[in-house]
């Protein structure tokens, strides 16, 4: 019986822990989408998220700002075409996003529009994930 149990907690504590580390998406405003059109200045490509810093022009003071975009992981991202140089810096793009909440600039990505006219979306979502309407 103790041996059992011994074997259940540890199995709950090695596939249980992952999930603690993963952050909750609350921070992001899923009732509004926000678009931007700027300059890729990066694309990290890594996991546990990849993240996409867009440089984009404030309409108030007219100097670029910059917008850190978080993606799904690089499996996730690959599995509908994205790859570590899909954009690279001084692309132009068309992002869509959920924003912060807080008001900061970043969000989730809902979808990007690649200078070519390539449409992708986010990895990580279940529906629309190449950025289709």
């Amino acid at each position: 019986m103790r041996l059992t149990f011994g074997i259940v907690r540890s199995a709950a504590l090695v596939f249980g822990a992952p999930a603690f580390g993963h952050h909750s998406f609350s921070m992001f405003d899923n009732e509004k989408i926000v678009k931007l059109d700027g300059t890729v200045k990066e694309l990290e490509w890594t996991n546990p998220h990849s993240w996409l810093r867009v440089m984009v022009d404030d309409p108030v003071t007219h100097q670029a700002k910059q917008w850190s975009i978080e993606l799904a992981s690089t499996g996730q991202q690959a599995r509908i075409g994205w790859t570590p140089t899909i954009v690279k810096a001084g692309d132009k793009v068309a992002v869509e996003i959920n924003p912060l909440r807080d008001g900061t600039r970043g969000g989730t990505l809902l979808s990007i529009v690649l200078a070519d006219g390539t449409k992708l979306g986010h990895g990580g979502q279940r529906v629309n994930a190449r950025g289709n309407n």
